[in-house]
């Protein structure tokens, strides 16, 4: 009759105690609020995909309006930084040096040939010694390219009933890398605060040698789960409250979902990331080792097999096949999903099916090899 009562009492204590220990223990703030922030500064002002301001020289062999025409309209865009010569050698220092990303030659029949009809072909030599460079500076020059055709021919298009293309781009009309790299650095976040929150917990007990008086307790193993993780989980909502609100009033970045939404679905993928931490803390007694496999096995695999920063589709299918169970996969997804698009239960529901079942496989598993003895 007085079991029920009695374990809610002790999961009580229990989190009370765990509770006060965080209070006390600075290191869980630094790890819940100042770390979310600076690794979020960090995703979104020191990583992108979009190319600024690239450097380029441009040789115009013979200074035709055309080819002016054409060089007014790559400086009068954002996208690069242009200087202009009438001979390719005076950038080939440069280039080699890495002081320019390419070379845009245009040649001397450049007008002559755009007066004929004829294709007027351009030269671009750019900088391969950093790949991703050299395809975003080839992608802009491209499209600079066609945009100058496409409105030089608009015109005569229009008069023979030709097809005018207008591209339009779906939930993230600008095109900018920080729209969908913030919502996935805040799935490495989570998962490195949840999994490193716990894993220094249990090991902590053992370290300070108060694992002895916790065991000679009547606790069981499941409230001694639950009072781990109670107070860790709350931790985390704070640090995704921190993410959230500097990932929209910082970065810009639209909340086209519901906040509800959001909150359950990182309810669900925390859950996860407390388990994984409070499962690793089971098997290291050491803090230093709980930390050392934390970032092992939950930072590194949702850096990489997540989709936040590489294609999956891209990899070899072992690698494809590893990243299924890989929960920062599942949580990015959605997280892009609720920024970028809003609440579509195709994409949300079935992500979230998955953080439960492995949020319960892992519950299970930590109860299973939680001891309660000291050997």
């Amino acid at each position: 009759m007085s079991e029920a009562p009695g374990s809610a009492r002790r999961i009580r204590a229990l989190v009370v105690k765990e509770s006060l220990q965080v209070a006390r223990d600075p290191s869980s703030f630094v790890v819940a609020i100042v770390l979310p922030a600076l690794l979020l500064f960090l995703f979104g002002f020191g990583i992108s995909f979009d190319a600024a301001r690239l450097k380029m020289g441009l040789v115009i062999e013979e200074p035709t309006p055309a080819a002016r025409d054409f060089a007014t309209s790559l400086t009068n865009t954002p996208y690069f930084a242009v200087r202009q010569s009438t001979d390719r050698r005076a950038f080939i220092d440069d280039l080699a040096a890495g002081k320019i990303n390419g070379v845009i030659t245009l040649p001397g029949d450049f007008a002559e040939r755009l007066a004929r009809g004829d294709t007027a072909a351009i030269q671009l030599v750019t900088d391969g010694s950093d790949p991703n460079t050299a395809s975003l500076t080839t992608g802009y020059v491209q499209g600079a390219w066609q945009a100058w055709r496409a409105q030089r021919s608009l015109g005569a298009d229009k008069q023979s009933g030709g097809i005018e293309v207008q591209p339009r781009f779906w939930f993230n009309p600008e095109l900018e890398s920080r729209r969908f790299l913030v919502p996935g650095s805040i799935s490495l976040i989570q998962m490195m605060i949840g999994s490193l929150l716990t894993a220094l917990v249990v090991s902590r007990e053992w370290e300070r040698g108060t694992i002895e008086a916790l065991l000679a307790t009547p606790v069981g193993v499941v409230e001694f789960i639950i009072g781990k993780l109670v107070p860790n989980f709350v931790l985390g909502m704070v640090a995704m409250m921190v993410c959230v609100l500097a990932s929209i009033f910082v970065f810009g970045i639209p909340l086209r979902g519901s906040f509800l939404v959001l909150t359950l679905f990182t309810a669900a993928f925390l859950a996860v990331a407390l388990s994984i931490g409070l499962l690793i803390s089971t098997v290291a007694r050491t803090q230093f080792l709980a930390s050392q496999i934390a970032m092992l096995v939950a930072f590194l695999p949702g850096l990489y097999f997540s989709g936040f920063l590489f294609e999956i589709a891209s990899m070899p299918k072992p690698l494809q096949w590893f990243s299924v169970i890989v929960p920062a996969k599942y949580y990015v997804r959605g997280l892009q999903t609720i920024f970028l698009a809003g609440d579509i239960q195709s994409v949300l529901l079935p992500a979230g099916g998955v953080l439960l079942l492995m949020s319960a496989i892992l519950f299970a598993l930590t109860a299973r090899n939680t001891k309660q003895r000291l050997d």
